[in-house]
C-alpha cells in the first residue's frame, strides 16, 4: 500500500451492530437495502444526458482509485455523482440534526469525506481532472452540469489539438 499524501489519520467507523448500541428498525433496513452505490437515478440522468450531447464515456472503472462513476479517458476526466448524505453536503450544518445512531453515522460520513480527498488527490496525481456533482445539483440543474463537462471537453480539445490558422 502506498503512503497517504495527507497527513490526516483515518477516521476510526465504529461497526454498525446492536452489541455496539447501534439499532435500526425493520422499515429502516428494508429502506437502506433499496440504496445503490452504482447505477443511482442521479448518476443515470447525468450518463443519458452525455451520451445525447455525444460525449463517450466508461462507467465504474475497476482499475482507478475510487471508481468513479464516469471516466472519459481521451480527455483525463473523472466524474463522481455523490449523494448530499452520504458524501456530506453542508457537513456542518447537517451532522447535529442526525438524531438517530449519530455515533455512527458521524464518523462513518466524515470517513467518506476524508476517503473522497484522498482520491481526487490520486487522480490528480495520475493526470486526471475530477469533477464531483451532489446528487441536488444534477436533480434540480442538469443542464448547468452537462454544460461544464463539456466546456472541460472543449478546453481539452483545444489543448490537445493545435488550431493553425491560414
Amino acid at each position: 500500500m502506498e503512503p497517504k499524501p495527507y497527513k490526516d489519520k483515518d477516521i476510526k467507523v465504529p461497526r454498525f451492530e446492536e452489541s455496539a448500541g447501534f439499532y435500526t428498525t425493520v422499515q429502516r433496513s428494508k429502506n437502506m437495502s433499496k440504496i445503490r452505490a452504482k447505477n443511482s437515478q442521479p448518476e443515470l440522468k447525468l450518463r443519458k444526458a452525455l451520451w445525447r450531447k455525444r460525449v463517450r464515456f466508461r462507467i465504474h472503472p475497476k482499475n482507478f482509485p475510487g471508481k468513479p462513476d464516469l471516466v472519459i479517458n481521451k480527455y483525463r476526466l473523472a466524474i463522481f455523482v455523490d449523494g448530499d448524505f452520504w458524501h456530506g453536503y453542508k457537513w456542518d450544518e447537517m451532522k447535529s440534526t442526525l438524531k438517530t445512531n449519530s455515533g455512527f453515522w458521524i464518523p462513518k460520513i466524515e470517513r467518506n469525506i476524508q476517503r473522497d480527498k484522498h482520491i481526487n488527490q490520486q487522480l490528480h496525481a495520475q493526470g486526471y481532472t475530477v469533477m464531483r456533482f451532489w446528487e441536488h445539483e444534477i436533480k434540480e440543474s442538469l443542464t448547468a452540469c452537462v454544460n461544464q463537462v463539456l466546456l472541460y471537453i472543449e478546453a481539452a480539445k483545444s489543448a490537445i489539438i493545435p488550431q493553425f490558422d491560414d
